[in-house]
């Protein structure tokens, strides 16, 4: 990937250095940056408007720039390509505490022009807020005004959140970052709005996770194609000597076929340098959204039909969409992005709601017209839409505002906290229902140190009967290692290897005295999805004293752990870290760990660092036996309003090869 891991790249990044210093001697006015002067201006407004296409290049750079040098990569890849006098690239820099070339300058916004003269400082403007509206459609109107094209593309370029969070997260300012209220007004107040026929060919979004059903409503008046990722991308992104080369050498290229270029150079981008894994990009018809968003509403008030009628709907419902890929993380550790994929969401769940499910598939499939996905992404259908994996009122207040179906915000509202809004009354009395039933959870149980059995082989069995899959979303367990003598209790994480009969509520451990460890070193470790065909963990770690998680993968058919790259935690402004970092030799990892004292009831659970690993080539992810010691694992429930209760400790006593098991 491009943040200086690789001699060829780190070749590349001191060429564009030259290239781009180059240039600037050639444009700039001197060594001091400074507002055009009227001659600028004129040559700016004298630009032919023969042009077939414009590309603006919205280049907040962030912490990806100031930390990982990934958009002076980029660049790198546009001035690999010499575009023919018809294409133009228009570039606003900003966003980033410091720009890893001798060009761009930090403290101002930069409004750059590559074309088939190379390229041109042609404007610079006092520092403002990549996230805030004001500057997007400042950037969008300054484009618009002087390089009109028979063609528009539009691209993001930074972090991105999802639905909630949008894009553009700028580190000058906070993290301030776009919300899609603010992109629709910036990009409605230039172009205006036509959904019959959108002014804007292309909008593009180098970023993480905004290839939402959201995202493909707020422009579907704006732009003709959307092309963005569902799952947070790696910090290669696109490639912009591809599809840019491929638009060179065809300038009058359709909308359509230049968004399949960006898809399959993207692929090939990943492919060069090992990131295709876990990557989706999509192509969506914005013209087609519209019935997409009519039956994603319908399938929202089947769905809030069908939880007013019997409120276990909710149980199942998350049942499904636990077992359905999610994007961006959404484990403790990693945070929660709530986005998961519409398409296999629907799909699954054609049983619980076969009236609408299968018209949603159909509408996905019509509008998602091209797409690429990697080989543990399997599922991706092209565009996700919300679901609360975490049970969080503040997130999905937040969400409340966003979306495009009512039907679903009442549905959650009302899955969540068992109420409605007077407003939400209104909408289920038009339904024809009148009242709220009680809702089934785990507080309308007495779950919490639930007793467990274990038979003469040793197994144990937690029985919860037949009413478990009409509370719980899912079951897996925490593991967990004693030290008396230290008085210190390790937690190890969470898996799912258990034996399940969910239509008797009836679960038995298959604890087999192995678990993930690093160079054989133990690791807390969190399953982040259950596939058909493998399982994704998050193990936190520090990676030379900065906090990371490592992405995992457990590959069913080959039976063993493959280890993707290790990724920062969403911060608190809720962006995606696109920097996928690959472990190299000479790093330093620490183990993380959640400890407590024994002697304390082991109610505060603290991290804390435990093995130091430094990473060599061998460096691998792997079963290990846990060895000699004393082991206790705890059944743990969680509804679909995310509470939680654990079961009482089933303890496995480990010496000399030989397990006994033991119950308090």
């Amino acid at each position: 990937m491009k943040n200086n891991l690789g001699n060829a790249l780190w070749k590349k990044h001191i060429l564009v250095l030259l290239a781009l210093t180059m240039l600037f001697a050639l444009t700039a006015c001197g060594a001091e940056k400074s507002v055009p002067s009227e001659d600028t201006q004129d040559t700016v407004e004298s630009v032919s408007t023969d042009t077939e296409w414009t590309v603006y290049w919205y280049l907040c750079g962030s912490d990806l720039e100031s930390n990982y040098c990934a958009a002076t990569n980029d660049l790198a890849e546009l001035m690999d390509v010499k575009l023919p006098e018809n294409v133009k690239v228009i570039i606003q820099t900003g966003g980033t505490s410091s720009w890893q070339n001798e060009v761009v300058s930090a403290d101002t916004l930069g409004r750059y022009v590559y074309d088939h003269n190379g390229l041109q400082l042609v404007e610079e403007l006092p520092s403002a807020s990549m996230g805030d509206a004001q500057t997007l459609k400042d950037f969008l109107t300054f484009g618009k005004e002087n390089y009109p094209a028979k063609r528009t593309a539009v691209v993001f370029w930074n972090h991105g959140g999802g639905s909630v969070s949008g894009a553009a997260f700028d580190e000058l300012y906070g993290m301030d970052s776009l919300s899609l209220a603010e992109m629709y007004q910036a990009f409605s107040e230039t172009f205006g709005e036509n959904p019959q026929n959108q002014p804007v060919d292309i909008i593009g979004f180098d970023t993480c996770l905004m290839a939402t059903v959201d995202t493909a409503y707020t422009f579907s008046d704006i732009g003709k194609y959307l092309v963005a990722s569902q799952e947070v991308e790696p910090g290669n992104g696109w490639l912009y000597s591809g599809w840019l080369g491929a638009l060179a050498g065809t300038p009058d290229m359709e909308p359509l076929e230049l968004s399949k270029v960006i898809c399959d150079s993207y692929v090939q981008g990943c492919e060069e340098v090992g990131t295709e894994d876990n990557i989706t990009l999509s192509v969506t018809d914005l013209s087609k959204i519209s019935n997409l968003v009519a039956a994603y509403d319908d399938f929202g008030k089947e769905a809030l039909a069908s939880a007013l009628e019997n409120p276990t709907f909710f149980a199942h419902f998350s049942q499904i969409a636990n077992n359905v890929e999610n994007y961006g993380g959404n484990t403790r550790e990693q945070g929660y992005t709530n986005m998961t994929d519409l398409g296999t969401l629907a799909l699954k769940s054609s049983e619980l709601l076969p009236e609408t499910s299968g018209i949603v598939t159909a509408a996905i499939t019509n509008c998602v017209v091209y797409k690429v996905n990697g080989k543990y992404r399997p599922e991706s259908a092209g565009l996700s839409c919300y679901y609360s994996y975490n049970g969080d009122v503040e997130d999905f207040n937040a969400y409340a505002g966003i979306g495009p179906a009512d039907s679903f915000k009442y549905l959650y509202a009302y899955g969540l906290t068992g109420e409605l809004s007077e407003q939400g009354m209104d909408y289920i009395s038009q339904m024809n229902y009148n009242a709220l039933p009680e809702l089934m959870t785990l507080n309308s149980v007495n779950w919490n140190d639930i007793p467990v059995t274990v038979d003469e082989n040793g197994n144990s069995t937690l029985t919860l009967g037949s009413e478990a899959i009409d509370i719980l979303s899912s079951l897996t367990f925490d593991l967990y290692y004693a030290d008396p003598e230290e008085d210190i209790l390790l937690c190890l994480g969470s898996d799912n290897d258990i034996v399940s009969d969910w239509e008797n509520g009836v679960f038995k451990d298959n604890f087999r005295g192995v678990w993930g460890s690093l160079d054989g070193a133990l690791c807390y470790m969190e399953i982040a999805y259950e596939g058909e065909s493998y399982n994704q963990y998050s193990v936190p770690i520090l990676l030379n004293g900065e906090n990371y998680n490592l992405m995992v993968i457990y590959d069913f058919e080959t039976g063993e752990y493959s280890i993707e790259g290790a990724r920062k935690p969403l911060d608190e402004s809720g962006a995606a870290d696109k920097n996928l970092r690959y472990l190299v030799e000479g790093d330093v990892i620490q183990t993380i760990h959640y400890a407590t004292a024994i002697s304390g009831g082991g109610d505060e659970l603290t991290a804390v660092p435990i093995d130091t690993i430094t990473v060599t080539p061998e460096t691998a992810f792997a079963e290990t036996e846990l060895g000699d010691g004393i082991f206790i694992m705890m059944y743990v429930m969680q509804d679909s309003q995310g509470n939680v209760a654990s079961s009482a400790a089933v303890t496995f006593e480990s010496s000399g090869g030989e397990i006994l098991t033991s119950v308090e």
